[in-house]
């Protein structure tokens, strides 16, 4: 595999396999990595983060990786679901393969052979619990819907289907460890429901998207990106809670790959019950309400910091001393201490079972029509003339149109539009990336797809090229109809039809009606 620099052309050898970790998609590699190398090189910026696998043992790591990657990279292949597999399973292996190394090194600390058992809390495809279990670790997931590939795994990966609401009930005092991959409501939860599990329980999360205790999480700063100021409100939680936070940067195929692990208390098993009323307090400190009764402030308590800052800029370096400032005079008592309510916090809103489709694929056709037609005469006004030859081998000028960043093309959309597309994941970014015949988004600039370049492109797997002929001119091409010089394609090379007359019906939905 090599790249040619004037061209981006990359020539693909017979055992490339691309996973998103350690062998990236072809297509990246010729379109974007000599562009952030240029970008990188003239970079002077610390980084946010930890260093990438700093926590635990590098070479164990890699090796462990390579041995689960090709123990389940069969995954690949049986997918089931909607999602890509190969950013899932393999960003699964990796999760999984930090897991076991930091969980082995663990049992080398504390001097114990026993592998620690977990709990998944919104556990997803179950993916991750069922490399655990297979290595050897007694647990299970928890997510409120069922996935189709759960039925794949067999009975040893035990995946329940059931809404968690932070409560009384919710509590796993058999559980070492708590989890939480990507589980968006739960995130800021998970650090309390272990802490309230026992105090030999530990937490492992990876954040995403960005929640509260009951609802959105709000920025309140802005001299930091919004994911550094997430994690460390969720390290700040954690500190609340009791624990010594440590960070973490796995190697995974996400931009989002930092994990926060509490692995150990900063309290003593004797101060529990009073550290669970600074976790109340705490808590309900972040709805507004007051941190601490008129006339009863305690004198030192790390956790009230926590507390008593609403917006919590400073709170993290003043927690992170680890000083053990509890009262002498406490009960020497383990568990979950004062909860006062079956429910922790009312407003809490776990996630519904019928997940809404909110990826703009339920706009009504005629509204993204519009935006596609104003997004194109926007960058067909900003012409790019392409000289090719046509099927007869004359030579056609055809306008490839001017390249626009996101923010300038939404600058030239209506406020309502914006409105409308805001509502959605992804937005106006979303919505071009669905129309696709028309479209192509690269690193953050929107041009006008040439389908020349694109039957150019380096042959596709077996089972892609299978699904692009059964979909083969079952939809009009947009170029034929509303671009003014018209497809850059003859008609029998274009995918799409040029005109009803070529329109084909759909093999898919054919299969459809005959399994009914």
């Amino acid at each position: 595999m090599y790249i040619k620099s004037n061209s981006s052309i990359v020539k693909e050898s017979e055992r490339w396999h691309s996973e998103g970790v350690i062998y990236p998609k072809l297509t990246w590699l010729a379109e974007e990595l000599l562009a952030k190398l240029a970008r990188w090189s003239v970079e002077n910026k610390k980084s946010e983060f930890k260093n990438t696998l700093s926590l635990i043992s590098v070479m164990r790591y890699s090796r462990t990786y390579q041995e689960l990657k090709e123990k389940y990279k069969e995954m690949v292949k049986v997918w089931p679901e909607v999602t890509d597999p190969e950013k899932f399973v393999y960003e699964d292996v990796a999760i999984a393969t930090y897991l076991l190394i930091l969980w082995e090194e663990e049992r080398a600390e504390r001097g114990v052979t026993a592998k620690q058992s977990f709990v998944d809390l919104g556990c997803g495809n179950g993916l991750l619990v069922h490399i655990l279990c297979s290595e050897g670790h007694p647990g299970r997931g928890i997510d409120v819907r069922r996935r189709k590939i759960w039925d794949m795994y067999g009975p040893q990966t035990q995946l329940e289907e059931g809404a968690i609401t932070p409560g009384d009930k919710t509590l796993f005092p058999d559980a070492d460890w708590l989890i939480g991959n990507h589980s968006d409501e739960l995130t800021p939860w998970i650090p309390v429901i272990t802490a309230r599990s026992s105090y030999n329980c530990r937490f492992f999360v990876l954040p995403c998207c960005f929640f509260d205790f009951t609802g959105k999480y709000c920025r309140r700063q802005s001299r930091k990106t919004q994911y550094r100021e997430y994690l460390d409100f969720i390290q700040e939680v954690g500190l609340s809670c009791g624990f010594h936070v440590q960070e973490d940067c796995l190697r995974i195929p996400s931009t989002k790959r930092v994990c926060l692990i509490g692995k150990s208390r900063t309290y003593p098993p004797t101060g529990e019950v009073w550290m669970d009323e600074q976790r109340a307090r705490y808590i309900h400190g972040r709805r507004g309400h007051p941190v601490s009764p008129p006339g009863k402030e305690h004198s030192c308590s790390a956790p009230e910091v926590a507390a008593g800052s609403a917006g919590h800029q400073d709170s993290p370096a003043s927690l992170g001393s680890g000083t053990e400032c509890v009262p002498e005079a406490l009960p020497a008592e383990q568990g979950a201490g004062t909860q006062a309510a079956a429910v922790w916090l009312p407003g809490f809103q776990p996630r519904e079972k019928a997940e809404p489709v909110r990826n703009c694929a339920t706009l009504p056709r005629d509204f993204v029509d519009q935006v596609v037609l104003q997004v194109a005469d926007l960058l067909l006004a900003g012409k790019k003339l392409n000289t090719a030859s046509s099927q007869e081998g004359s030579l056609k000028t055809w306008n490839g149109g001017g390249s626009y960043s996101l923010a300038e093309v939404a600058s030239e959309l209506d406020r309502e539009t914006l409105r409308r597309l805001k509502r959605e994941c992804g937005g106006l970014q979303t919505l071009l990336r669905n129309s696709h015949q028309v479209f192509k988004v690269l690193n953050g600039r929107v041009h006008i797809r040439d389908w020349r370049q694109e039957l150019q492109k380096e042959k596709r797997p077996a089972a892609k090229r299978s699904l692009s002929s059964e979909a083969f001119k079952t939809r009009l091409c947009w170029f034929f109809t509303h671009h003014p010089d018209g497809c850059v394609l003859p008609s029998s090379c274009c995918p799409f039809a040029h005109g009803p007359g070529e329109l084909q019906p759909s093999q898919t939905s054919q299969k459809q009606r005959q399994s009914t």
